[in-house]
């Protein structure tokens, strides 16, 4: 069975960093799998999970959305079986859960994602 767990999430202020972290367990092959960070805005309506960047299995290769260009990095440790999220300059408008998914081919939509965690909690102050 797969689990995939995130954390890091919390309470900062505008301007601070933090860095997600997230595990994926039962996977034998995780240095096969694209991964991806998406946030959703809870209760806001029509919000989809929104990505925010994305890694390819080897590493070398990223996405992010054009609101966190030079902001955030995406990393991965395949000897870990985790991937980071390092978050600079977070502003109120990161404020989200913040998913992590597996992906087979990779991709910058939800559906492309067969394996999710529960998410962790941003949220960031003005």
């Amino acid at each position: 069975q797969v689990q995939v767990e995130e954390s890091g999430g919390g309470l900062v202020q505008a301007g601070d960093s933090v860095m997600l972290s997230c595990v994926v367990s039962g996977r034998r092959t995780f240095d096969k799998y694209a991964m991806g960070w998406f946030r959703q805005v809870p209760g806001k309506e029509g919000e989809v999970r929104e990505c925010v960047a994305t890694i390819n299995y080897s590493g070398d290769t990223t996405y992010y959305t054009d609101s966190v260009k030079g902001r955030f990095t995406i990393s991965r440790d395949n000897a870990k079986n985790t991937v980071y999220l390092q978050m600079n300059n977070l502003q109120p408008e990161d404020t989200a859960v913040y998913y992590c998914g597996v992906s087979r081919l990779g991709g910058d939509t939800a559906e492309d994602y067969v394996d999710w965690g529960r998410g962790t909690q941003v949220t960031v102050s003005s």
